[in-house]
């Protein structure tokens, strides 16, 4: 059974009120993964997502994992094996609220509030991720109204620990792998330029993420005793680290720029085109003055050049008042925003290259690794890509913007590398959503048009509507 396009948008119109009430009810739920007493708030948040899809003929259920569980869920669709099958991504767990105080009302009572663009959604999870999962879920919702059914085959994963680097997920895809087997995979976890002009991110910038750990002396020593004789171990790893870069902003790894290539010219002059104001951009936040590589466009740099960054350093004594000592260890913190072409591992040889290079004979330096994860590229003649843009542009009534992202989505490369899988990412998010901050907020516009835009797009990948 089909049902107009025209037919199947405007039932969205009318029953957008009960789409919010039902994010409303999800957002209730506390599902803060990184705090052992929310334990239970993530195994509801997990209930009421099974529940809800299971209420649209899909067979739902929860899969335990040695930390917070999935929901994994299937839908044959029009029961055609011509039909494309998607496996949508998303996630239930949020980021603690905390600072309390700072939030104009409580983070799990979710509120509707005026904003510049209209109502807004404010709470905690609001955009990040439940307000853009439930975009696609309400286009699912719409469908089976209608129809009885969806247009397509559909697979759903939803995790409950994206916001603690999902330390389950790999193994998760690992044992479920012949379960899990799509065409693709579809995430709304992404922004788009702005909230008249749609994007589908098709650039992730990759992460190498360490520890510096670096030791000296035996023990810490007096400075009127030892100073201008033993060596200090913040001073030569400020040192070191203030070598990492060269006047130009070029990271100085030996091997680091091995494999990065040119942006592409088309490329190029499409971002050129978008007007991207770094001054404004920069501003925003307190500062005037761009920094990265010299001679390259803001967005280049922000999301086709790799970075290196400094984290946070730590070592001796930061209490109050004096504490003259020279201290045995010191530390460092710091993470590397990697391209296409670069490889994670050829990039931590080079940073131990680096350090054994600059270490004297008393110090030593251990390099512990939290993660080492390569770029994403999706490409952007895809079939996928070419119906999302369609899509949005049907919606929104411009074109959508390949865009890229600074950030890194691990599931993105596990997806790839685990199941073989490239993903569509288009998402409904803004910058200034606040994410992972106080009075984190969704606007209900964008939540009405992801919704639309993924119902026009379920249409024309499986044919559900005419």
């Amino acid at each position: 059974m089909t049902v107009p396009l025209e037919t199947l948008l405007s039932h969205i119109d009318a029953n957008l009120d009960a789409s919010r009430a039902r994010l409303f009810d999800w957002l209730r739920i506390p599902s803060v993964s990184a705090q052992p007493q929310h334990a239970q708030d993530c195994r509801r948040a997990a209930e009421w997502l099974r529940d809800q899809l299971a209420g649209l003929g899909f067979r739902a259920e929860i899969r335990a994992t040695t930390g917070h569980p999935c929901v994994v869920a299937h839908h044959d669709g029009p029961g055609t094996a011509k039909a494309p099958h998607l496996l949508y991504y998303g996630h239930y767990d949020v980021q603690p609220p905390d600072p309390l105080d700072l939030w104009a009302s409580p983070p799990f009572e979710p509120a509707l509030v005026e904003g510049p663009h209209g109502p807004r959604i404010r709470a905690r999870g609001a955009v990040d991720d439940k307000g853009q999962v439930m975009t696609w879920l309400e286009a699912l919702r719409a469908h089976h109204a209608l129809t009885g059914t969806i247009p397509v085959r559909a697979t759903i994963l939803v995790e409950g620990e994206e916001e603690v680097g999902s330390p389950n997920l790999d193994a998760f895809l690992e044992q479920h792998r012949d379960d899990l087997r799509a065409d693709v995979a579809v995430i709304s976890d992404t922004g788009m330029w702005d909230i008249a002009t749609p994007a589908v991110t098709t650039r992730l910038r990759g992460l190498v993420y360490v520890q510096i750990d670096l030791r000296a002396a035996s023990r810490d020593l007096h400075s009127g005793l030892y100073g201008g004789s033993a060596l200090n171990p913040i001073n030569l790893l400020t040192r070191i680290l203030g070598e990492l870069k060269d006047a130009e902003g070029r990271i100085q790894l030996p091997g680091f720029y091995e494999g990065v290539t040119e942006l592409p010219a088309e490329q190029r002059r499409e971002w050129e085109a978008l007007g991207f104001d770094e001054a404004a951009f920069l501003g925003e936040i307190g500062l005037s003055v761009p920094a990265g590589e010299r001679g390259r466009a803001a967005l280049e740099r922000l999301w086709a050049r790799p970075t290196a960054d400094i984290n946070g350093i730590w070592g001796g004594y930061t209490g109050p008042g004096s504490k003259t000592v020279i201290p045995a260890e010191a530390h460092a913190k710091l993470s590397f925003r990697l391209v296409p072409g670069q490889d994670p591992q050829r990039v931590l040889a080079g940073l131990r290259v680096f350090l054994d290079a600059r270490l004297p004979a008393d110090a030593k330096a251990e390099i512990q690794v939290f993660g080492a994860s390569p770029a994403i590229e999706v490409p952007a003649e895809s079939r996928w890509v070419r119906a999302a843009r369609a899509a949005l542009a049907e919606e929104y009534g411009r074109p959508a913007v390949l865009m890229g992202s600074g950030g890194s989505i691990p599931v993105v490369e596990s997806m790839r590398r685990i199941l073989g899988l490239e993903s569509l990412l288009m998402g409904f998010g803004l910058n200034d959503d606040q994410v992972h901050s106080p009075n984190e907020k969704f606007e209900l516009r964008c939540l009405h048009q992801g919704i639309r835009s993924h119902a026009r797009l379920l249409a024309a990948l499986g044919g559900g509507a005419a």
